[in-house]
Formats: C-alpha cells, sequence, structure tokens
C-alpha cells in the first residue's frame, strides 16, 4: 500500500502535464498544430505515457474541454451560492459565466475549437453535464420564488444560454461593463410580467 500512492501521484502529475500542455497549444496555436510529438515535448513526458494514459491526442483534448467546462460550470455554482435574491443569482451566474470564458484561450478551446474537434452534439453534452444545471437550476429557483410571471423554463434557459454565449464570445475587458449593464438590465426585466400567447402569433 506504501508504494501505491507515490505511484498514484506520479501518474496523476504526468496527467496533468499533458493536459496543461494540451491547452497551451491549442490555446496559442490551434488543434491543428497541437500534435503528438508537440504535446510529448512540452509536457516533457514520453509517448508511452501519453498513450498509457489517452488513446490519442483527440482525447486529450476531450478531456482538456471538460475539465475547462467544469471549472466554468463550478464558478456559476458559486456565484449562485452568494446571494440569497433569485434574480440577482442569475445574474451573478451569468456574470460568473463570462468572466470564466474570458480566462486565456478558453473562448478558442470550448466555443471554436470545441465544436470544430468534437463536433456540436459532444459539445453540448459537456455543456449539458457542467452549464446547464447551474442555468437550469437558477431560472427553476426564479420561477419558484413568485417574482417573475411562470414562463416555460426550458426555452428561457435556452435563451439565456445563447444570451451569455454571444456576451462571453465577443466581450472584452474595455466593453464588458457595458455588456455587464446589459446583461443585467435583461435579467431584471423577467420581474415585469411577459407577452400573453395573444401577442406574438407566426405568420
Amino acid at each position: 500500500m506504501a508504494e501505491r500512492r507515490p505511484n498514484a501521484e506520479r501518474s496523476r502529475q504526468t496527467r496533468g502535464r499533458i493536459l496543461w500542455a494540451m491547452r497551451q497549444l491549442v490555446a496559442e496555436k490551434g488543434y491543428a498544430a497541437a500534435s503528438t510529438p508537440a504535446i510529448v515535448a512540452a509536457a516533457k513526458v514520453t509517448r508511452g505515457a501519453l498513450y498509457h494514459h489517452f488513446t490519442d491526442k483527440a482525447a486529450v483534448f476531450a478531456a482538456v474541454v471538460e475539465a475547462e467546462q467544469a471549472d466554468v460550470g463550478s464558478r456559476m455554482a458559486k456565484a449562485a451560492e452568494a446571494h440569497p435574491d433569485p434574480v440577482e443569482q442569475l445574474i451573478r451566474v451569468g456574470e460568473a459565466f463570462v468572466v470564466a470564458m474570458a480566462e486565456v484561450g478558453r473562448r478558442r478551446i470550448l466555443m471554436l475549437e470545441g465544436p470544430a474537434v468534437l463536433g456540436a452534439e459532444r459539445m453540448q453534452a459537456v455543456r449539458g453535464r457542467h452549464l446547464r444545471p447551474q442555468m437550469d437550476a437558477g431560472v427553476r429557483q426564479l420561477m419558484a420564488s413568485g417574482l417573475v410571471t411562470p414562463v416555460p423554463v426550458e426555452p428561457l434557459v435556452d435563451l439565456l444560454v445563447a444570451l451569455f454565449d454571444r456576451v462571453a464570445l465577443v466581450a472584452d475587458r474595455e466593453n464588458f461593463p457595458a455588456y455587464r449593464h446589459a446583461l443585467r438590465a435583461l435579467v431584471q426585466g423577467l420581474k415585469t410580467a411577459p407577452l400573453s400567447d395573444g401577442d406574438f402569433v407566426l405568420a
């Protein structure tokens, strides 16, 4: 038993170096440039060590995507816990998402390379594990609070996710305050009564 712990720790560190190397390469140069030799060199591991932990470079990238999205989801969850008001919670969840996505290289990994390499369906599954639950919980809590007129949860979550994605894609250090202000105004607008079914009809 005494020797298993050091071995497990070395294995964890090796895996971590491989993931770090892949993340750096994709963030700086893109997935195509992250060849197996480049990953091995950047991680300072052997080719055998890489294939001991991952079947190929696509598997390494998939693990990076999972870890990146998990970090975003974790930040959103912490933001939701920081305020008791459900409207403010939802605002802070959106802000936490945008700030987390502003991490260097993350937009490229999750919003550009991820869908291109893994495909839209697989990326949706990853988001479903880490992002969607935070948004769904926030909207359901808002509906249960009685502060807004009830609206269908799933469509509202879809719209909010698209909204946050758009802000994350275009916001930068200079214009983020303006987007933050607009984001707050839009979410706070949920407190007003929505349109009735008869107010909007598709032709």
